[in-house]
């Protein structure tokens, strides 16, 4: 009987040990995977969000937007994390927009104005940049294709130095804010413009106002995906219809003559050339 118990409480102590080292093993695996989700999880910050898809022209109230949580790494650039920052408490005044919103989308700063402002031309332009209106018709406004936010090279057409008509190229990639007086990027029906004003640095403003004022301008709009920057273009009649041949001058023939008096009137008689 003694030994039975005896033996009875041997397996015992083995199972009790074998459970206490299944236990701790399966301890230190959940502390491992516990530490492992630790480091998986992603810092969020707080952005602000638009509640409804916003066009351009509408006025941004507080009522527009909110807070959500959002990834603190994948920040868009111009993305407002406080609602003082869209709002300042020394400007209650709504921004307009500048370009539609899908509902749910981060409130960028590029796509609104300041506190107060319209959604005109100059609250569009970047830092030391100028707009300035390109006179147009349907021919050389692409047809009335054009639309805010396109680009566009600018050919002029005028006299050379050497006094013969040419065309050239005088700026690529030109961006377009207003066509007319639309600035409206996400307006899709066709205008025929009489105008078109465009974004550029002040030294570009000055070599067009001296193109339109000494010749005509010609537009040609530039693919959405085109980055390949357009080289210097140039061209004139004799491009279009080839170089003129010259005829050759032929040598005129050497003749010689002699003068006579005979009474009252003078007579020239050819004769022969002295070599």
């Amino acid at each position: 009987m003694r030994l039975v118990f005896g033996l009875v409480l041997i397996i015992g102590v083995g199972l009790a040990g074998f459970a206490v080292y299944f236990a701790k093993d399966r301890f230190n695996q959940y502390q491992l995977a516990l530490a492992q989700q630790k480091a998986a999880i992603i810092p969020l910050t707080e952005v602000f969000v638009t509640k409804r898809q916003l066009r351009y022209g509408q006025q941004l109230t507080p009522d527009d937007v909110q807070a959500v949580k959002w990834p603190a790494d994948a920040l868009p650039p111009g993305a407002f994390t406080e609602l003082s920052q869209i709002f300042p408490d020394e400007n209650k005044e709504p921004r307009t927009v500048l370009r539609v919103m899908e509902r749910g989308e981060p409130l960028l700063i590029m796509k609104v104005t300041g506190p107060g402002e319209d959604a005109g031309v100059a609250a569009r332009l970047g830092k030391g940049m100028r707009a300035f209106a390109l006179r147009v018709d349907v021919m050389s406004g692409v047809s009335g294709f054009l639309r805010p936010g396109d680009r566009v090279d600018v050919y002029w057409t005028g006299t050379g130095a050497e006094g013969q008509g040419i065309t050239r190229l005088i700026h690529a990639n030109l961006q377009l804010i207003a066509v007319d007086q639309v600035t409206d990027e996400e307006r899709n029906n066709p205008i025929l413009a009489q105008s078109v004003t465009v974004e550029t640095t002040p030294d570009v403003v000055a070599k067009l106002a001296q193109a339109q004022a000494t010749g005509r301008l010609t537009l040609a709009l530039v693919g959405v995906t085109d980055d390949v920057a357009s080289a210097e273009v140039s061209a004139d009649a004799s491009s279009i219809v080839g170089e003129r041949a010259v005829a050759p001058v032929a040598e005129a023939k050497r003749t010689c003559s002699i003068r006579e008096r005979r009474g009252k009137e003078v007579v020239v008689i050819p004769s022969p050339c002295p070599e």
